[in-house]
């Protein structure tokens, strides 16, 4: 799995009993679940249909720096299915896990529309195509 963004815990991240607050994370997923879908489908318009069991093992605290990982599970026709791990960067232990969020490719009429991908695909590699 690979770890794309890191969030710093700030005391607005909080709940009552002063750990990471559970619905600050899942925003935090929602959002990197959306900005990885954006670059693999290459499509703004893209939106999170389902977020299986979501299992909490651990939380963080004020000062800790986490880190979200994002993997693919498959390519459907118009969605694309990943699954992701919270981690604390500073002890490794895993904060939060999702098996699967299946985000949704839209078309213009805010339909899903095919996207015609199969595979995982880095901006790097579709540079160096476009260079040759």
């Amino acid at each position: 799995m690979r770890f794309h963004t890191r969030k710093w815990v700030k005391p607005e991240d909080l709940n009552a009993n002063e750990t990471l607050f559970g619905g600050r994370v899942l925003a935090w997923i929602d959002e990197e679940a959306a900005l990885y879908s954006i670059i693999q489908l290459e499509n703004k318009k893209v939106v999170t249909k389902y977020m299986s069991e979501i299992n909490f093992t651990s939380t963080a605290v004020k000062g800790d720096i986490i880190e979200i990982g994002i993997e693919v599970v498959k390519f459907g026709k118009s969605s694309l299915t990943l699954n992701c791990e919270v981690r604390n960067k500073m002890t490794r232990e895993t904060i939060v896990t999702v098996d699967n969020i299946i985000m949704v490719n839209l078309g213009d009429n805010g339909k899903p529309k095919p996207h015609g991908k199969k595979k995982v695909e880095y901006v790097r590699d579709r540079l160096a195509a476009e260079d040759q």
